[in-house]
């Protein structure tokens, strides 16, 4: 993999259970690990929903080889949030991992 094309910095990030001061269950997230990225969008659509106009937003994410990531998991690039929809690893020559995400509104 050629380093010139991860060019966008991303934070991955887990979700996690903690108590607030009443010790109720609060989520959080958690970084995991910021890598370099390469985030190419593959598609866009949108529909109506509850009577709401919705779109989705699809983009393909690839980094370096990272074992330990798994869907339900987020990646933060800038201001955009991604949900990790299918984590696709390299496992032949373990040099990069294909994430598929969706954007987050």
């Amino acid at each position: 993999m050629r380093a010139g094309t991860l060019n966008s910095r991303v934070t991955i990030q887990q979700q996690s259970a903690t108590q607030d001061a009443l010790g109720q269950p609060v989520q959080t997230w958690t970084d995991v690990a910021t890598v370099w990225a390469n985030i190419k969008h593959t598609s866009g659509i949108e529909s109506i929903k509850a009577d709401a106009l919705t779109s989705t937003v699809r983009a393909s994410v690839q980094i370096r080889y990272k074992s330990g990531l798994v869907s339900g998991m987020r990646l933060s690039a800038g201001s955009v949030l991604y949900d990790i929809v299918a984590v696709l690893p390299d496992m032949e020559k373990r040099e990069y991992t294909n994430l598929v995400c969706e954007v987050i509104q």
